[in-house]
């Protein structure tokens, strides 16, 4: 919700236009009861994170994410978007705005585009960057056929550690073009050796991956390579570019990621954002939008839409995607965020992340029966308990704590991650968080 201050004189102007005597006349329909007597209570010198909390905590029935201790991840992240972000999206200039196609009506779209293309080449060490995708699923399917096309192979080879909704997408698009897909058996260590070949055309891996491990994708970009194929990494979590090695550094062809935990708010499901960069050499079978910087005829500088004739409207059937349209305000919202945030800020966050999950882990750690399964992660890591994930979850939200996601929610009917849980701490992780989860574990275990 956007604030609007209005001083006694608007209040006065606005109740008079409405023929009503007060603002509180304006409630008078609502029960006995259900109306706040006095102001809600909020910490003293309260940081806008606290008092979102707060507020948030006054909404009756449901339980919002950022009203309990939190730890819940796999692809949608709690993180705090400034109230700036949704402030600048909101103006109406933003809001209605729609397809760039003429460019001498959409600097402004195009531009903040440009931006945000700048930004995820810069974040994923990639040389550029579309204009976005709908998200991070849709994403890495799309960069498993830009690789078939770029290989001219039908085969696609899935790490075990790629998000399954992120898997389930790209198998259901390859099984209606008859492309391969090989999946690598769901866990935490995954062992590439004698899969890969000359039918290959890409090896897609996710980092973080989806039990929250993290690796050095160096040696598999060699080793796909040799073979003539592409890397793709997928990653879920893009404040990790704050911290970890960059894509592009590792050696990886294309880079997609679900670009939500920056700017956008979780709303599990949507809408979300996807990114996605590849390499300069590939860039005429990148799909999506491309934003590009000129000059007009009197020599200032201007944006527009660039190397069009792949999408659909132009060519088609022979369109590199169907996809053409993008993820316009998440995307803005994204590149807002990200320069209020800047390459030091984007740094500091990524390290208050790490910080936390490394402080949940020890303390979760030393809670009886439990083991840590994944001992390098970002802020995200996967614990094994001695009963089945499904049951400490529902255990602990009785608790008051909605502690992770149960690996067996992911991969129904695998009996060798039963006793998984993956979670997730971010910058909006407090200690209270930590001990009330600590806490809440022993007891559900005891």
């Amino acid at each position: 919700m956007r604030y609007l201050p209005h001083d006694a004189e608007d209040r006065r102007a606005m109740l008079a236009a409405i023929g009503s005597d007060s603002v509180d006349a304006l409630f008078e329909a609502v029960p006995p009861g259900l109306l706040l007597d006095g102001l809600p209570a909020l910490p003293g010198h309260a940081s806008e994170i606290a008092v979102e909390r707060a507020l948030s905590g006054l909404a009756a029935r449901n339980v919002p994410a950022g009203t309990v201790p939190f730890f819940a991840g796999c692809g949608a992240y709690k993180h705090h978007v400034p109230a700036s972000v949704d402030h600048l999206i909101q103006r109406s200039e933003f809001m209605t705005a729609y397809t760039p196609y003429q460019p001498e009506i959409a600097q402004g779209t195009l531009q903040y585009l440009f931006e945000f293309q700048t930004q995820v080449a810069l974040l994923t060490g990639m040389d550029v960057a579309n204009a976005s995708m709908y998200d991070g699923s849709t994403a890495a399917a799309e960069a498993v056929f830009m690789a078939h096309r770029v290989t001219k192979r039908r085969k696609a080879v899935l790490s075990g550690g790629l998000h399954p909704h992120y898997r389930a997408v790209i198998e259901t698009l390859s099984h209606y073009s008859s492309h391969e897909v090989v999946a690598l058996p769901p866990g935490p260590r995954q062992d590439f050796a004698g899969v890969i070949d000359g039918e290959t055309s890409c090896v897609v891996v996710q980092l973080p991956g989806v039990f929250g491990g993290i690796q050095d994708v160096t040696a598999l970009a060699e080793l796909a390579h040799a073979q003539g194929a592409l890397l793709i990494v997928v990653t879920t979590e893009a404040v990790s570019y704050g911290a970890l090695r960059s894509p592009g550094s590792m050696g990886a062809d294309i880079a997609v990621a679900e670009g939500q935990s920056i700017g956008n708010g979780l709303n599990f499901g949507g809408p979300y954002l996807g990114l996605f960069a590849t390499r300069d050499k590939f860039v005429r079978q990148m799909p999506g939008r491309l934003c590009g910087e000129t000059v007009d005829e009197a020599g200032k500088r201007g944006f527009v839409l660039t190397l069009s004739t792949r999408e659909q409207h132009i060519r088609r059937d022979k369109a590199t995607s169907n996809i053409c349209t993008n993820s316009g305000l998440c995307s803005l919202a994204f590149t807002i965020h990200m320069t209020l945030l800047g390459e030091a800020g984007l740094k500091k966050l990524a390290r208050v992340n790490h910080a936390n999950a490394v402080k949940l882990a020890e303390a979760l750690a030393k809670v009886p029966g439990v083991e840590l399964v994944t001992p390098q992660f970002f802020n995200e890591f996967t614990i094994r308990t001695p009963k089945p994930g499904a049951e400490v979850i529902d255990a602990l939200v009785d608790e008051g704590v909605i502690g992770g996601v149960p690996a067996s929610r992911l991969f129904p009917g695998n009996a060798d991650l039963d006793g998984l849980i993956i979670v997730a701490a971010t910058e909006l992780t407090t200690s209270a968080d930590r001990d009330a989860y600590t806490h809440a574990l022993a007891k559900v275990l005891s």
